[in-house]
């Protein structure tokens, strides 16, 4: 069952003040209520009028109503409880519930209040209806204990309708709707929260309305408004109305229509030229809006054998048969087919699972490290999926710990669970790891995983051991360095419930591995400001060398240490889209439905890098789009770093271009490409402003690490343990073992100066001992 709340509903009533009341006696129900079979009940009508006291004053104002709610099936929650309150005067609606309700499907009492359509006088206005709802598909709960009560009209009525309206960063139009003959209105108003009686006043206003200036931009506020009727006849305050006042937009965007077919769920480069295309999808078409230099498009229509499979929840995208052109992976609720472009791109041959798979997000990566891209597909209701590549491009589907001989398990709870994938590499070991988002009901299913990857041949589930085995409800998360210290952090964007920011520690340097690379939540303080959803990406927006998280909709910007501000909701659609440069410009833009979001930018400096891997040329060498890439970025200031991934966030595929904003920086000393295959490429003062093809193993000569010129290794011939003599500290260096056909066989951060290598076959290695892209190396041969 999968939900999302959008957005918060604040419900404004009046403060009842020592007014008469009238209880009507208790409906004690149960009534089944279900979604689209709203139950209308009579509460009161013309024939039994009289039974309801008139009082003092003559009528009702408002009302409140009380309800023992309890679950029924469909999982409803009781926020998703809603009531309707007729008078002959007009209805009113109040949804959410006013108080108690929760995003859960907990027993709860919850309370319904309102103002009256109008003054209801029970000698005249006869009868009252309520309408009971419960608005979640296909589900229903029971009513029960049912109270209602009607407050009487104060002397000098309270005025309705209290809204905030034209908010701007530093002022809002208060209005209200006048009840009775009031002569004046008081307002009292303040930041939110503040108790009534201890904010400004702005008294004996001559009109229903007031410009409220002088506020703070980004700051919630909240007002109550008072009538006066003259003769010391005052209302009661109404209130309080909430409302935030707005941040100027650091960047502004700029929406473009264009037209593309069918499932567009892509932003990619498709025919190897380095610009990204936008893609759309159907049966038999795939439809490619080709970006030219110039930043316009050309329309393009590829039909294609018929798909068994369509991406109704993802799609992931890499060249997967290493030919120079984009496939694509159709992620649907059954199973998953891959479309596979010819080396001129105008045709498309397609593959599908017969097995049953409920795809959630989908990845293309080297789960094995051949320098083959495998593919790998969460499932909602199963463990996990992924397929093998035999180094054509056909693939080998396994079923993590069902498939009898799966050669790895990464993500097998029996009922799945398993929303959003992301591979990073989050030790700083140049092993890509896998972090799963998870949703569900009980709490082992929706507790969020890490499947470590050990560098040899092995993956280790170890969330609880680094932080990170967090039960929440949560469809994707954002991952990057967002203090730039050289480690990778994460954003757990939650679809209920409460957002999670998350420190990765680094490397603590005190000889436990145990506090190496672990989590601490710095959720608190940070500035995450962004409503619940499924789509959580990283991008640095506005370029100025600290990534910025984009969650739902909302762009919160990173300070570069661990905090964010200005965050604007205002720019880009609630579902993000897919990411990447649209218009050649350096700064990143986004699609969604059949609409482009320009990124207008800044004066800020940037860079671009597009990875070449070789495996399709040279042995043992890395895949065609350099997926699973650490790409290091060394200015003036300091480094920042990006790994290249397949399919982030939850559905959509976003460019496998690696982008970096340098704010004021002019120059870059270098740039570091740590490839799967082991291979280091270091390239020195790369032009700015302007976007790189990076192709492994074409740096200059690698560069010796001058820091361990005096390294001695031990015994060798070794059995088991490879010693290590040097008179500089290893720890934190990383140790590569390569056989003699240049193939990784080994690979792992080193915490002392000895090397297990019991599971190597007999024969000669070569050990390279590397940090920042400095290395050193040394031939040893396994008994």
């Amino acid at each position: 069952m999968k939900k999302i709340t959008l957005f918060l509903i604040t419900v404004v009533f009046t403060y009842f003040v020592g007014n008469a009341q009238y209880v009507f006696s208790t409906i004690d129900g149960p009534i089944n209520v279900a979604q689209a079979s709203p139950v209308t009940y009579s509460l009161n009508d013309i024939g039994n009028s009289a039974g309801v006291t008139t009082p003092t004053s003559g009528s009702y104002i408002s009302f409140r109503v009380s309800v023992d709610w309890s679950e029924g099936s469909g999982v409803p929650w009781s926020s998703e409880a809603d009531l309707t309150f007729t008078t002959s005067l007009g209805s009113v609606n109040i949804n959410p519930p006013t108080s108690g309700d929760a995003n859960s499907t907990s027993d709860a009492t919850i309370i319904f209040e309102g103002d009256l359509p109008g003054l209801y006088d029970p000698s005249t206005d006869g009868y009252i209806d309520l309408v009971f709802n419960q608005s979640y598909s296909g589900s229903n709960a029971d009513w029960s204990n049912i109270v209602v009560t009607l407050y009487e009209t104060p002397s000098c009525p309270n005025p309705t309708n209290p809204t905030a309206s034209n908010i701007m960063a530093n002022s809002a139009d208060l209005q209200w709707t006048e009840i009775g003959s009031s002569l004046s209105w008081n307002i009292e108003w303040g930041v939110a929260g503040f108790p009534l009686g201890s904010g400004n006043s702005v008294p004996n206003l001559n009109t229903t309305s007031y410009n409220l200036s002088g506020l703070s931009q980004g700051t919630s506020y909240d007002f109550y408004v008072q009538a006066n009727c003259g003769d010391g006849e005052v209302s009661n305050f109404v209130g309080p109305v909430s409302f935030t006042t707005l941040i100027p937009s650091r960047i502004n965007f700029t929406q473009q229509s264009i037209a593309v077919s069918g499932y567009d769920m892509a932003v990619i480069d498709m025919n190897g030229d380095f610009l990204d295309d936008i893609v759309g999808v159907s049966s038999t078409n795939i439809n490619i809006q080709e970006q030219n230099l110039n930043g316009s498009f050309t329309n393009k229509n590829i039909t294609t054998p018929n798909a068994n499979y369509l991406p109704s929840w993802s799609m992931a995208a890499a060249d997967f048969d290493a030919n120079g052109k984009t496939d694509l992976l159709y992620g649907s609720g059954s199973g998953v087919t891959f479309m596979q472009a010819s080396s001129d791109g105008n045709s498309f041959t397609e593959q599908s699972t017969s097995d049953y798979v409920f795809s959630q997000r989908s990845n293309f990566v080297d789960i094995n490290n051949d320098g083959n891209l495998d593919a790998f597909v969460c499932h909602d209701v199963e463990p996990n999926v992924y397929f093998i590549n035999d180094g054509t491009g056909n693939f080998t589907f396994y079923q993590s710990d069902v498939t009898a001989g799966a050669p790895y398990s990464l993500g097998n709870y029996p009922t799945g669970g398993d929303y959003g994938s992301i591979w990073i590499d989050y030790n700083n070991d140049r092993n890509i790891d896998l972090f799963i988002a998870k949703c569900g009901g009980a709490e082992e299913r929706r507790t969020n995983m890490m499947v470590t990857n050990n560098g040899d041949g092995t993956y280790t589930e170890n969330a609880a051991v680094i932080g990170l085995a967090d039960p929440m409800q949560t469809w994707s998360s954002a991952w990057g360095d967002f203090d730039n210290d050289g480690d990778m952090d994460v954003f757990v964007g939650a679809s209920s419930g409460s957002h999670k920011l998350m420190e990765n520690s680094g490397f603590s340097d005190d000889g436990n591995p145990n506090n190496d690379y672990v989590f601490t939540d710095v959720t608190a303080g940070a500035g995450i400001n962004a409503p619940t959803g499924w789509e959580s990406s990283a991008y640095d927006i506005d370029n100025d060398g600290y990534l910025d998280i984009i969650s739902n909709g909302s762009i919160m910007y990173g300070k570069g240490d661990m905090t964010f501000e200005d965050a604007d909701n205002t720019q880009i659609n609630y579902k993000n889209g897919s990411f990447g440069d649209l218009n050649n410009d350096g700064f990143i833009d986004t699609y969604y439905n059949e609409t482009i979001y320009y990124n207008l930018g800044n004066s800020n400096n940037w860079v671009k890098i597009n990875t070449v891997g070789m495996a399709h040329v040279t042995p043992n060498y890395s895949n065609r789009n350099g997926i699973g890439a650490r790409v290091e970025l060394v200015t003036p200031s300091g480094i920042q770093i990006r790994d290249v991934r397949s399919g982030e966030g939850f559905e959509f595929m976003s460019s496998l271009n690696t982008h970096f904003g340098i704010g004021t920086e002019t120059s870059i000393t270098e740039i570091r490409v740590y490839w799967p295959s082991g291979v280091v490429d270091v390239f020195e003062n790369p032009s700015i402003n302007t976007t790189h093809v990076l192709v492994e193993g074409t740096a200059p000569l690698s560069i010796e690490d001058q820091t361990i010129s005096d390294i001695s290794i031990y015994p060798n011939p070794v059995g088991d343990v490879l010693k290590i003599k040097t008179s500089t500290v290893l720890t934190e260096k990383i140790a590569t073992i390569f056989d003699v056909t240049g193939k990784r066989v080994f690979n792992q951060m080193m915490t002392n100066n000895e090397l297990n290598v019991s599971s190597l076959q007999g024969g000669i290695y070569f050990l390279r001992i590397e940090s920042n892209g400095r290395s050193i190396r040394r031939k040893f041969i396994k008994k």
